[in-house]
């Protein structure tokens, strides 16, 4: 009978760790070369800065007083940094004169034992052992399995090791990797992260009126700033270094948002090193995203070479060109004339360009190749969450968001930890979540409102040229309509886009959400609703309804007294596709122009309204004047703080993921009438990476890093367009593509397709006018549908079963055939899920309260609190942290 062994420490240390402070700074590397002296310090030169506060005032005679300064203001200021230094954070004031105001910083600094304190609180992942994996993409392993070298991998030096992690405990911390070094033992984000935490907790004013935390201040203008520093500049040095000897951000520079390396793998670890797990998620995505687009846009570019082959070869089209004048068309709009059908010779032959057979098979390759490409993703994103030590973090290390703890009316035990934590009910929510569903309703309305006047709009333009004198501009009055109607939608969608953007912020923070995630999800479900309708109206319009209401000749029907409109002398198909590179590759260009030019402006703006000229030298408000460091020219150099406050403000990532998911859904939805679709995406997310590289890196002050599992709810929104994109694409196909009736006339007629256009082409009712003249519709000269119709229609429904029911079950095998976490990535989890236990197994309960006072917040499940604020959210430290922190401060002092 086997016993159980006891119960022993594993003491195993698999890594040793660097114990000089200026060799491990912010990061845990092995036999990592010296770097540049750290500028991110107080003026004792070892204190380090976490954070930066600034708010700027007007210059006055006085330097103790400001005019034009609100009261509130500086009261609210003062409490806030008087609290901040209650909890426990070290402090040191500086000012910067400018020629209009000046700008008074507050640099804030978190102790060891805040940092020990906050970090068990906010359950931050420190190191157990050193793991030994690495990212290593699907196509470098192709190219290894066939013995070729990859072309797109590069060495980055310095890349951050792999740790199995687990939670932080205080009692725990001899089983942790470098904690002897009490300086390094934290990572620079994960300080960044604590010191925020306190900011956002911290209140102000009155916590029933929801005066709490920094994002509200910074609201309401008290101060200007509120950022973490970034680790040194972004140019190389001169002269010229080692490689190792970079700085994480010089890095990222040369390695990642250079241009030249638009063909290499990004350095993932060093951008999550760096910019935490939310932004690193990002560019896996789009760079996860964009490998994939390389297939589909090879294929798209071969399909639309068939239709140059085709166009060239295709005997209706000649039929069309060498008509003469055989067939007279009758006149589009009320006041427009006859027309020949070899007018449009161009255009009939531009279209067969997108409406071929051949975009049926790239139909069916892009839904398959949309559920393959989120499939695989789902599996990358596991692997990298684990690996950035993310899979658990939404359902249980995420906290509740500040405003929320702050405005909730009851507390409740969370069933996962065990914790007791704001709530908010749920009933009341789903009140709020019904009223902005009757806003977004409402919204849409005004969308369908737009859209039917840039219809109107398309057919009065269409009269005003026509009655030109000009006979070119009037033959091409159908055409400048169209153009100009795309243009013109293009210019609302983006207006609108801003106005409702605003307006679903409003309504997902009255909801009430929990989490930071869940109101992110909510925020983005919102605003993509409204997306949604905004941006592909007009081309479902196009594509399913335009020319299907407009009746026959003596019998047309009017919109407003104005006849309908009917499709383009090239058909429907053809101005679909106009539209979609208007409204797709507009809007790209649009956005690029906006990436690259706006930051410079703004940044030029900013220094010509606050230009930093330094008249005096800084004030310190705790440790005297330590003077200013000069570089090798004897040059003064400016501060990190005043360096980074002249940057411009990281807006986050919602914009760049709804510009991306909107691309995806134009390169699924439409494709089978925009071949070249996924190749305009291709090139756009290239420059795409690049720019918003370039900006996070050069451009953006250093964002607090946020935690993330995944990229929220993007990737069901995908999925919904997945499913979409069948059914449109198959409706497509059957309604307004020239496939089906072309292969019904094959095999009904005659298979050289000889005679098509005359089967095509109806006559114009006896009574209609003294002229007979002809329409593209199948009915008899008294305008009743023709067998062939009915015939057809069946032919059409049939093929949008099948179309949809094989592609469906194809991607349902795919889903089943592609697991979600690869092995490997399962036995890491089981890994390191044991070491956790074994390195927190003594006596650890990760559910009951570390400090006595906390028992004061289990008395029960759920009780009303009223608008005080959250026992997690504005706690005071426990004395003996204070007590500690305080001896550290007047250590420091002396």
């Amino acid at each position: 009978m086997r016993r159980r062994a006891e119960p022993r420490e594993d003491v195993t240390k698999l890594f040793t760790m660097e114990t000089k402070p200026e060799k491990n700074y912010g990061s845990i590397y092995e036999n990592e070369p010296v770097k540049p002296k750290d500028a991110n310090v107080f003026s004792d030169g070892s204190t380090r800065v976490d954070f930066v506060l600034a708010w700027e005032e007007p210059l006055t005679l006085s330097t103790d007083q400001c005019e034009n300064v609100n009261p509130n203001h500086r009261k609210w200021r003062d409490k806030f940094l008087r609290k901040l230094q209650y909890f426990g954070l070290l402090m040191e004031q500086k000012m910067v004169i400018q020629e209009k105001s000046r700008v008074c910083f507050v640099l804030l600094s978190a102790p060891w034992r805040v940092l020990c304190y906050y970090g068990e609180e906010i359950s931050l992942r420190v190191p157990l052992q050193v793991g030994s994996t690495s990212i290593i993409n699907w196509s470098e392993q192709f190219l290894t399995r066939l013995s070729l070298p990859s072309i797109l991998s590069q060495d980055v030096p310095n890349p951050p090791a792999d740790f199995y992690t687990c939670q932080f405990r205080t009692n725990k911390l001899q089983r942790f990797l470098g904690n002897e070094e009490k300086e390094t033992f934290f990572k620079t984000t994960q300080r960044h992260q604590v010191v925020y935490e306190i900011l956002a907790r911290t209140p102000y004013g009155v916590v029933k009126r929801g005066e709490v935390g920094i994002d509200r201040l910074l609201s309401e203008g008290v101060f200007s700033a509120a950022y973490p520093l970034h680790e040194g500049d972004f140019e190389l040095p001169n002269p010229p270094v080692p490689p190792q000897s970079l700085g994480l951000r010089q890095i990222l520079h040369r390695y990642w948002a250079c241009w030249s390396c638009w063909r290499r793998y990004q350095p993932l670890d060093h951008i999550r090193e760096y910019f935490g797990e939310k932004i690193a998620l990002y560019f896996a995505w789009i760079g996860f995203y964009t490998a994939w687009l390389l297939p589909a846009s090879v294929f798209g570019i071969f399909i639309f070479i068939v239709g140059i082959w085709i166009m060239i070869t295709d005997v209706p089209a000649k039929e069309v060109c060498e008509s003469g004048d055989q067939w007279v068309m009758c006149p589009l709009c009320n006041i427009c004339s006859y027309w020949n059908y070899s007018s449009i010779c161009i255009s009939y032959k531009v279209g067969i360009l997108f409406d071929n057979g051949g975009t049926v098979f790239f139909s069916v390759f892009m839904s398959l190749w949309a559920v393959s490409f989120l499939e695989y993703w789902k599996r990358t994103c596991y692997a990298l969450s684990h690996r950035w030590d993310c899979s658990e973090f939404q359902d249980i290390e995420e906290r509740p968001r500040p405003e929320f703890a702050t405005m909730a009316p009851m507390t409740t035990r969370n069933p996962v930890t065990g914790a007791e934590e704001p709530y908010f009910p749920e009933g009341q929510r789903l009140n709020r979540r019904v009223m902005g569903f009757m806003v977004i309703l409402l919204m849409i309305v005004v969308v369908l409102m737009f859209l039917i006047a840039i219809i109107v709009y398309r057919t009065i333009l269409k009269i005003i040229i026509y009655k030109s004198e000009n006979s070119f501009v009037s033959f091409s009055a159908g055409r400048i309509a169209s153009l100009s109607g795309s243009v013109l939608n293009l210019v609302v969608i983006l207006m609108l886009s801003r106005v409702y953007t605003s307006l679903a912020q409003i309504l997902t923070r009255w909801e009430m959400h929990r989490t930071q995630s869940k109101y992110e999800d909510m925020f983005i479900l919102k605003v993509f609703i409204f997306q949604f309708i905004n941006f592909y109206s007009s081309p479902i319009y196009i594509a399913f309804f335009k020319g299907r209401f407009n009746g026959f000749p003596g019998h047309y029907y009017t919109l407003f007294g104005v006849r309908n409109e009917d499709c383009g002398v090239g058909g429907c198909l053809t101005e679909l596709a106009q539209e979609l590179l208007v409204i797709m590759v507009g809007k790209q260009l649009i956005n690029n122009i906006q990436e690259f030019i706006a930051p410079k402006l703004k940044a030029w703006w900013k220094k010509k309204k606050n230009p930093c000229v330094r008249k005096v030298k800084e004030e310190e408000a705790r440790i005297g004047m330590s003077g200013e460091e000069k570089d090798q020219e004897g040059v003064a150099k400016v501060p990190p703080w005043e360096a980074d406050y002249e940057l411009l403000v990281c807006e986050g990532l919602f914009n760049e993921y709804l510009e991306m998911v909107i691309q995806f859904g134009f390169i699924t939805i439409f494709v089978a009438a925009f071949p070249l679709a996924p190749f305009f995406a291709l090139v756009n997310n290239w420059v795409e990476i690049r720019l918003d590289a370039q900006k996070f890196v050069t451009e953006y002050r250093r964002p607090v890093i946020e935690r993330a599992q995944d990229i929220g709810i993007w990737f069901p929104i995908m999925q919904f367009i997945s499913h979409i994109a069948v059914l449109t694409n198959a409706f497509l196909i059957a309604f307004t593509s020239s496939f089906l009736p072309r292969l019904y006339y094959r095999y009904t007629r005659d298979d050289t397709l000889k005679g098509y256009i005359n089967f095509t082409l109806s006559v114009s009712p006896k009574n209609f006018s003294e002229q007979a003249c002809r329409y593209r519709a199948l009915r008899d000269e008294n305008g009743n549908y023709l067998p062939d119709y009915f015939h057809l229609l069946a032919v059409r429904l049939t093929f949008v079963i099948v179309f949809e029911h094989v592609v469906f079950f194809i991607s349902r095998f795919i889903d089943l055939m592609v697991p979600d976490i690869p092995e490997e990535v399962e036995i890491k989890m089981k890994r390191e899920h044991y070491m956790a236990k074994e390195a927190l197994a003594e006596n650890q309960s990760f559910a009951m309260p570390i400090f006595p006072e906390e028992q004061l917040f289990r008395s029960r499940d759920l009780k009303q609190h009223g608008f005080m604020p959250s026992p997690l959210l504005c706690r005071d430290p426990p004395p003996q942290i204070l007590v500690g922190i305080h001896e550290e401060s007047e250590k420091a002092d002396s």
